[in-house]
């Protein structure tokens, strides 16, 4: 994803017309607030207030939505499904589902990038496809933000001899 499409595509948070929308930014996330909010008895009910959602939501939505793909092996990048691995490991360690997905959040827009491993022997055009049609379904059925992008980039393949590698190995001395 360029500068120039991110600043076209997803306005900054505040910088657009009208009232709707801020973005607030704490920690490693940001939260997108969608709609101004109503306030007053006179209001219906479902108007009162603002709906906020953190920028790791999004994440999160995008991530297991990619997921669900077959032909998908893993998420991110060799060193963070090394981290992944070891903390999966951990007792009471939770995968994290976030891995591989990098979001860009404004008012109303959201743009993801993805970080695949796929499987040996799949049609990775059709993947990145099926990928990209399932995040953004999930990401504006679930959030109601438009999704204008989704960036698949696959950076390995997952072969069926690296399964074999908990095996353990023949030494060369007795």
């Amino acid at each position: 994803m360029t500068t120039t499409q991110t600043a076209a595509a997803v306005p900054a948070a505040g910088t657009g017309p009208g009232t709707g929308g801020q973005k607030q930014s704490g920690g490693v996330g940001g939260t997108t607030t969608l709609g101004s909010g109503a306030t007053g008895a006179s209001e219906p009910a479902a108007t009162r207030g603002r709906t906020s959602i953190a920028d790791t939501v999004v994440v999160k939505i995008a991530g297991m939505a990619a997921r669900e793909i077959p032909g998908v092996h893993d998420m991110g990048g060799g060193l963070s499904r090394t981290l992944g691995a070891v903390r999966d490991r951990v007792p009471g360690g939770r995968p994290n589902v976030g891995r591989g997905v990098k979001v860009e959040v404004g008012e109303r827009q959201t743009a993801i990038d993805l970080d695949l491993v796929v499987e040996y022997g799949v049609a990775i055009t059709d993947v990145a496809r099926d990928v990209r049609e399932n995040v953004i379904a999930a990401v504006e059925r679930t959030t109601g933000l438009e999704v204008v992008e989704v960036n698949v980039i696959v950076n390995d393949v997952h072969l069926p001899e690296d399964d074999d590698e908990a095996a353990p190995a023949e030494t060369r001395v007795a």
